[in-house]
């Protein structure tokens, strides 16, 4: 403002480039806040991929009848693992992860749901999941 109390035209310019500066560092920010929790929430979820995957190499690789005690965590949110032959795959919250466990004979198609306990066990026929 001058002496007179009129906003000058360069002061509008400013305070508007100001504004818009601001504004695209909020919305900046706000994206990279949300790609940490993404990426947070996926890693999460893969490293319990990774140990179901691991447990049931463990179990493959130990003779018949070698069993362990498989309990997938519940407060990492609802999730489902399809174990088929050849790999695991894991849905949650409209998301999809996948790894392969090449040498384990799984001939049934299985589904662990989060929060519940699991047998795996090496028969004669292959790996069970009970």
């Amino acid at each position: 403002m001058d002496e007179k109390g009129f906003i000058s035209i360069e002061y509008l310019f400013s305070l508007f480039i100001v504004i818009i500066i601001a504004s695209s560092l909020l919305f900046y920010s706000e994206a990279n806040i949300n790609s940490t929790f993404n990426i947070e929430d996926s890693v999460t979820h893969r490293l319990i991929l990774d140990n179901v995957a691991d447990v049931i190499n463990q179990v493959n690789s130990n003779g018949v009848g070698y069993s362990k005690y498989l309990k997938l965590p519940s407060d990492k949110g609802y999730f489902e693992i399809t174990v088929q032959k050849g790999k695991l795959t894991m849905e949650y919250s409209n998301k999809k992860g996948e790894t392969p466990i090449p040498l384990a004979n799984i001939d049934s198609k299985y589904k662990l749901v989060s929060g519940k306990g699991y047998y795996i066990s090496k028969t004669d026929e292959g790996i069970v999941i009970s």
